[in-house]
């Protein structure tokens, strides 16, 4: 007898979009207890980055589901004890520290890969392992210098073996100071119980498959595999077994999968309304972030800047479950500027007048400056929701 495959499960583009916010930890209450390490661990990855405007990457990204967490508790949320590791996923990110042997494969991929373009002398890395053994935690100035003299990718010996190191896995970054990397040995870094490299090729790729899709709550192929920078024949090759379960998603015309868990009730709940960090997981996607929400977003930092659109760090909005418009910030002071303001017609005024006020109030301003709206009949009620929005927080 022929065994029939279950029905795939269809959802609506709405369904959809609300089961990915849901699983983004922006549709229904947060879970305030577990504070940004409760957001690493269900996000499971948060990307770094140099850029700060208003704060740095991964402090928004927690502000964004939390709203006003403290700066401080989300250093120590990633950088206190042994709770999470710097390692390669989408880009540089956050980890969970539970997550460290499910990237066994990528260490074995580094080792076994060309040692780039940087070459090491006889001893080099030995020396710098031993350094850490003997004095560590350091930073790579403290090994011997970051640079020769150069530009930014002129590194010194020390500062290509330790980052050989830590690709390989022998090393961690504990911490940034300055936003610096403090590198320590994995052995000193790491709990025993996940100190090791047993997990097979297959084996690490499915967990983070199923993980990604969690966190995801419904993606395509390419979804999935974006999310830790996953090939896709390694995806293929362990979706079916990963838990996930295949649905059909309104317009989007792929195969798409599903944690299943998130097709296990509707996605209700409060929505927050907030600025988004172009390196938000929720966004970092560019072809899904127009598919789900039909924003076209772009990072324009490296942009030349007679060529820019929207601004340097243009930071979405989301208010709704939806993204409405966005604004490049800066801050002047104890005034933050909102140097380019696009909306989505009169209904994202007054969403904006209030994220841009609780980001003003979260980063210590006391002020909010437009300088311009791109859509000039708006720029009146923005200052006028601006008025109201601050008489609110007085109150």
């Amino acid at each position: 007898m022929t065994t029939m495959p279950p029905p795939v499960t269809e959802l609506s583009a709405d369904e959809a979009r609300r089961t990915a916010l849901r699983a983004q930890g922006l549709l229904g209450a947060p879970d305030r207890r577990a504070g940004a390490r409760g957001v690493l661990r269900h996000l499971g990855a948060v990307q770094l980055d140099t850029i700060s405007v208003l704060a740095r990457s991964h402090e928004l990204v927690p502000y964004a589901r939390l709203g006003a967490v403290g700066r401080r508790a989300v250093e120590s949320a990633y950088w206190t004890g042994t709770h999470a590791f710097e390692y390669w996923s989408h880009a540089a990110c956050i980890l969970p520290i539970e997550e460290w042997p499910h990237f066994a494969f990528r260490r074995r991929a580094y080792r076994n890969r060309p040692h780039w373009n940087h070459e090491l002398s006889d001893g080099a890395y030995d020396t710098v392992i031993e350094q850490l053994r003997a004095e560590g935690p350091l930073t790579a100035t403290e090994l011997g210098g970051a640079k020769n003299g150069g530009p930014w990718w002129d590194w010194s010996e020390a500062k290509v073996a330790v980052e050989r190191a830590l690709m390989y896995g022998e090393v961690v970054c504990t911490e940034r100071r300055g936003w610096k990397r403090v590198y320590d040995l994995a052995e000193r870094a790491v709990p025993g119980a996940l100190l090791h490299d047993e997990l097979d090729d297959a084996e690490c790729v499915r967990r983070l498959v199923r993980l990604a899709g969690q966190s995801l709550g419904v993606g395509t192929r390419a979804d999935i595999a974006d999310y830790h920078r996953l090939k896709g024949e390694q995806v293929d090759a362990v979706l079916a077994d990963s838990g996930l379960v295949p649905v059909e998603v309104e317009g989007w015309g792929k195969p798409a999968w599903a944690d299943p868990e998130a097709l296990a009730s509707e996605p209700r709940g409060r929505h927050r309304t907030s600025l988004l960090s172009p390196f938000d997981s929720l966004i970092w996607d560019r072809p899904r972030t127009e598919r789900i929400f039909g924003f076209t977003h772009r990072l324009e930092a490296y942009v030349p800047k007679p060529k820019r659109i929207h601004g340097y760090f243009a930071m979405p909005l989301l208010s709704g479950g939806r993204l409405m418009g966005r604004v490049d910030p800066a801050r002047e002071g104890r005034t933050l500027v909102a140097r380019q303001v696009s909306l989505a017609g009169r209904k994202a005024v007054r969403p904006m007048a209030q994220a841009l006020r609780e980001a003003a109030a979260w980063v210590g301003c006391e002020t909010v400056r437009v300088e311009r709206v791109m859509q000039p009949e708006l720029t009146a009620p923005l200052a006028e929701a601006l008025t109201m929005a601050e008489a609110l927080t007085m109150d």
